[in-house]
């Protein structure tokens, strides 16, 4: 069986301290599927979310913790509304993420704002009114 190359099976973030780490996204709202000394996942709609531990992606890769650096990169997550994205971003404020810029007008036009998770990673909530939603959040 050949499989697609254009997909994604996991996301897994990289965070320094595990316990932190769960307590926020448990606090968001996701539902820890499994976890284990190093680890956690979040099952998501067909995809899985993972929290790693820097130490642990160290040792399994053999690369220098200091090489472990957080990329320049963000995760995104659409909205069906520009009320539903200033929701989202003061829930995750609530729950312990650094706004980085509050709930703007784009010049592409849509709708949208950052924040860190106690990591610093970004993400992004927005509302695109060029990429509908379906009922279950997925881009139509």
């Amino acid at each position: 069986m050949t499989l697609p190359m254009n997909r994604v099976n996991f996301i897994t973030l990289c965070v320094a301290d595990l316990g932190r780490a769960r307590a926020y996204y448990e606090k968001l709202g996701w539902e820890l599927d499994s976890a284990m000394d190093k680890v956690a996942f979040y099952a998501m709609q067909g995809q899985v979310f993972g929290l790693f531990t820097l130490d642990g992606l160290a040792e399994e890769t053999g690369l220098p913790r200091e090489l472990l650096g957080t990329g320049a990169t963000t995760l995104a997550q659409n909205q069906p509304s520009e009320a539903e994205v200033d929701a989202a971003f003061a829930h995750a404020v609530a729950c312990g993420a650094t706004p980085v810029r509050a709930p703007f007008k784009t010049d592409w036009g849509g709708y949208s704002c950052y924040v860190a998770d106690p990591d610093g990673h970004l993400w992004e909530f927005a509302y695109n009114p060029f990429s509908p939603l379906d009922d279950e959040g997925r881009i139509a």
